[in-house]
């Protein structure tokens, strides 16, 4: 039967922390039957190459083509695309580029370098990513804000070879995905999508280079196929549905905060939108604006399955008692609609990103805030980040020695190589007088 309330839960209730525990449960669920297709999907990849690839994306995304050059999608298309975009969304793209590009450049590490009191020479370097492949949804709907939060970093930091995949259209290819990919400076796109193009990326093929790192959000199979080519390359993260939580008192607009759960709900049937508040009449009204909401929502249904199935409104008698829930969800998104939430703010322990006060709703971070929405998701910003420059650079150390210096060094590191029975580690630093 089909759920017409969300789950209410009392912090005080004995039941608690079952409750509590089994709303998180449901969060990044891979079913062994997508790990058995992606791996089946992976070695033919590595396994055929072209040949492979090409049965794919006949099956997957594009059911008549003969050759991979009928899914590479040419510069001068971006260009073009970009260049017939109405003027509206050029300027919506050119805004929220500038302000991503602004955000990541302050990030930018700094190497360094020094001598220390033996007279030995230290330092750290950073070099960026040689290449690296870029994973944007594009099957049932359309991201272009995720073109350049995935991109621009990496154009900040340098990355030379940048390739593109995302299963758009071929027939109609939607002029602002290409022009994004224009303005983050894309050279390669191939429309496709799934398993097959992570393995593409991560292997290569006679006609798709392999790259060093993949990044970017997909469904559970591009989550799990970026799961099984790790080590072979790098990747971001395995991201799960997208998450919110909310954190509000009862002088914010009900209404408001109907919608921006909802801006997560939308999404997909299995994101997750949660709602912690201290006053159990705001939370009622709350959620009688959700269902109202909810029936003017083109994705409707999606929205729906969302909250029904996974979303939660949490009572506390005090709102301080937020904060410990909020560090054990761990949420990709969380939003403190209250008066002054900057008091908060070093609390958090655990979140992938911030949004404070009545006015920032979370859908700003989106698009056009700065800050990049490719967060961490499932409780992983208990111990990961969301995407940035240093996702796309690699560190270095480096250490100079001279003879007199490396006698003294040597004198201490010989006794540890000694302990460890490496005979040749302590001679190849004694040989040396």
């Amino acid at each position: 039967m089909k759920k017409s309330n969300v789950n209410f839960l009392k912090y005080d209730d004995k039941n608690f922390k079952l409750l509590f525990k089994g709303i998180l449960s449901k969060r990044g669920i891979v079913s062994h039957n997508t790990t058995d297709i992606v791996k089946d999907i992976i070695l033919k990849i590595r396994d055929k190459g072209d040949k492979a690839l090409i049965s794919m994306i006949k099956k997957y995304d594009h059911p008549n083509i003969q050759s991979l050059n009928e899914i590479k999608i040419g510069y001068k298309l971006l260009k073009s695309a970009y260049n017939d975009l109405p003027i509206n969304q050029k300027e919506a793209l050119k805004f929220s580029l500038k302000r991503i590009k602004k955000f990541h450049e302050k990030q930018i590490p700094k190497p360094y370098s020094y001598i220390d009191d033996l007279g030995v020479k230290l330092g750290l370097k950073y070099n960026s990513i040689e290449s690296v492949g870029f994973y944007v949804p594009g099957g049932k709907a359309l991201y272009p804000s995720s073109v350049l939060m995935n991109l621009i970093p990496a154009v900040v930091a340098g990355v030379e070879k940048k390739i593109l995949v995302s299963p758009i259209s071929l027939i109609d290819p939607p002029k602002i995905i290409l022009a994004a990919a224009y303005l983050s400076e894309v050279k390669e796109f191939f429309s496709m999508g799934g398993a097959h193009s992570i393995a593409a990326l991560a292997y290569g093929t006679k006609s798709i280079q392999n790259v060093d790192k993949i990044v970017g959000p997909g469904n559970s199979f591009v989550a799990e196929a970026k799961r099984q080519v790790f080590g072979n390359v790098g990747i971001d993260s395995i991201a799960g549905p997208s998450e919110i939580l909310i954190v509000s008192d009862k002088k914010s607009n009900p209404e408001w905060i109907a919608y921006d759960l909802l801006s997560q709900s939308e999404h997909d049937e299995e994101a997750q939108s949660i709602l912690i508040t201290d006053d159990m009449n705001f939370g009622k009204t709350v959620e009688k604006c959700v269902k109202k909401v909810l029936n003017t929502l083109p994705k409707k249904k999606i929205a729906s399955a969302s909250w029904y199935n996974n979303g939660a409104i949490i009572i506390t008698d005090d709102i301080s008692n937020s904060f410990k829930l909020i560090n054990q969800i761990s949420p990709e998104h969380l939003q403190l609609s209250l008066k002054e939430p900057n008091k908060f703010l070093n609390k958090i322990k655990n979140a992938g990103a911030i949004f404070l006060g009545r006015y920032t709703p979370e859908a700003v971070g989106d698009y056009v805030g700065g800050p990049n929405h490719v967060l961490p998701t499932g409780g992983s910003a208990r111990f990961s980040s969301g995407l940035g420059v240093n996702d796309f650079i690699k560190r270095s150390t480096y250490i100079e020695c001279n003879k007199k210096n490396l006698s003294l060094l040597s004198k201490h590191a010989s006794v540890l190589a000694d302990a460890e029975g490496l005979y040749a580690h302590k001679i190849s630093m004694q040989i040396r007088k």
